[in-house]
């Protein structure tokens, strides 16, 4: 099974990893003349000191690290904000057996002479 609060604590982590290395890329960008390489750069150094940050701070293993330091790269905070509060096991999402429907979504339908008539 997936383990949803496992992928949460790795993103939190990636979180506090993104803030340390955008503000390292944007204080060292300088180096390079063109803007063609920043994100290979950007790239790398989210790698370099996820791994670094993962197993110094953490118990996380090596390649665990590696995850980190691309969900780093590709925005934590964003990919953390659109799953928060999305993430459900299997079990949770098939044991529900209701299906709630806001009551400005309900259409009601009258069929008066073969013709319909939608009100809200």
């Amino acid at each position: 099974m997936f383990n949803f609060d496992y992928l949460k604590e790795l993103l939190l982590i990636a979180i506090a990893l993104s803030t340390i290395t955008c503000t390292f890329i944007q204080k060292t960008k300088f180096l390079f003349k063109t803007s063609k390489f920043i994100i290979l750069y950007s790239f790398f150094v989210n790698i370099l000191i996820g791994i670094i940050f993962s197993i110094t701070f953490t118990s996380i293993t090596f390649p665990q690290s590696i995850w980190i330091g691309l969900f780093a790269f590709l925005g934590a905070d964003s990919i953390y904000k659109s799953l928060e509060g999305k993430l459900a096991s299997y079990s949770e999402i098939t044991s529900h057996n209701t299906v709630e429907i806001a009551k400005t979504n309900i259409i009601n339908e009258e069929v008066s002479d073969g013709k319909t008539n939608l009100s809200k």
